[in-house]
């Protein structure tokens, strides 16, 4: 099932294409300032190093409400130097969108992030940004993005990605480099339509990889991802598998406080469920690739080998089986079913074979 009333996507481009300026002016026209209030220029990069330096550093979370619709969206760091960064962030999203110069077209950086993103299978929309600069070659951009895509290997339904053209200074956007746009209104449409909603299987047993880490100097540490299946609420007990030492126990803590994102703020929340981009404290030396899960449903095994085989570039599926007592009909009986081996590989293997089929 998904949740067709959330969007999460991430903007990725080389460092000076305009991800941040672009951001500041969805977030004025998704009403998440009011009418009187003052704007700071680049409200994501509230690092002191990062306005100092006028480049995105650390990923940053926002959320906008367009119509009936959440977007979650994360402006991730545009520079060489942070791209480990980058891929941790993209594992949050189900879309990217992809920021290029109108005059400088694409860099290095962004074929480093967009081939990532290809091979997460994410769907792109290719914005071509800064249209109003004098030394703008659209055209010639829009190429040399169509070639990126095939030089990397992507999908026909990649290839076929949807292209908007942008002045982010001036918040607009516009389906045709000869139509000049008015607001962003295009972007979102496509976003709403474009950008699949994330699998929501809010029945199963809880589980979220950390992908990020924030700070609060009254809160402490706090944990950063999306919640992959089932629903958290405030002070539920939970379980925190160790990513740097898969052979730990796991260890026992609580969700002391809960925060979605809207707008710029973490907003508390009791609960939370499968698909939201949560924030969450309570647990004091949590890092990133932890996985925080159920109590009763730990599954170290599985966490360990998925994270090994992304560091290696490796496509892997992790499947939890599970036995009982039951008969057929789903009531107990008192005494334990002969458990067949032979029996349990075959059903695995058909399982197995299904969803490679489908891929």
């Amino acid at each position: 099932m998904q949740n067709e009333k959330l969007r999460n996507v991430a903007i990725i481009a080389h460092v000076d294409h305009g991800k941040t300026t672009l951001v500041d002016e969805m977030l004025k026209q998704g009403g998440v300032y009011r009418e009187n209030q003052e704007v700071v220029d680049r409200v994501m990069d509230s690092n002191d190093l990062e306005r100092e330096r006028g480049i995105t550093i650390l990923a940053k979370n926002t959320a906008i409400r367009y119509g009936d619709t959440k977007i979650n969206i994360i402006d991730t760091p545009g520079h060489a130097d942070f791209g480990g960064e980058v891929e941790r962030i993209l594992k949050m999203v189900n879309g990217v969108i992809l920021l290029v110069d109108a005059a400088e077209g694409p860099m290095p950086q962004t074929r480093f992030v967009l081939s990532r993103a290809l091979e997460l299978g994410h769907r792109v929309i290719v914005v071509v940004n800064k249209i109003d600069r004098p030394d703008q070659r659209i055209h010639e951009v829009v190429d040399e993005v169509l070639e990126l895509l095939m030089d990397l290997d992507a999908t026909p339904e990649q290839l076929d990605s949807p292209m908007l053209f942008c002045s982010g200074r001036n918040g607009t956007a516009s389906y045709s480099p000869d139509v000049p746009g008015t607001d962003l209104k295009p972007l979102f449409d496509t976003i709403l339509e474009y950008i699949p909603a994330p699998e929501a299987d809010v029945d199963a047993p809880f589980q979220m990889l950390v992908s990020a880490i924030d700070y609060n100097e009254y809160v402490g540490r706090m944990a950063i991802g999306r919640i992959e299946r089932g629903t958290l609420k405030q002070n539920q007990e939970i379980a925190v598998c160790n990513y740097h030492d898969p052979d730990a126990a796991p260890k026992k803590a609580k969700a002391v406080a809960l925060y979605e994102f809207e707008g710029l703020a973490k907003n508390p929340v009791t609960e939370s469920t499968a698909g939201n981009i949560i924030c969450l404290s309570g647990i004091g030396d949590i890092t990133i690739g932890d996985t925080i899960c159920a109590p009763d449903c730990v599954e170290m095994e599985g966490a360990a080998v998925s994270q090994i085989a992304a560091k290696n570039d490796v496509p892997c599926v992790i499947l939890r089986a599970m036995s009982d007592n039951a008969d057929e009909d789903g009531h107990e009986v008192l005494v334990v079913k002969k458990f067949s081996i032979s029996e349990y590989v075959a059903t695995a293997t058909k399982i197995v074979a299904a969803m490679v089929e489908k891929l």
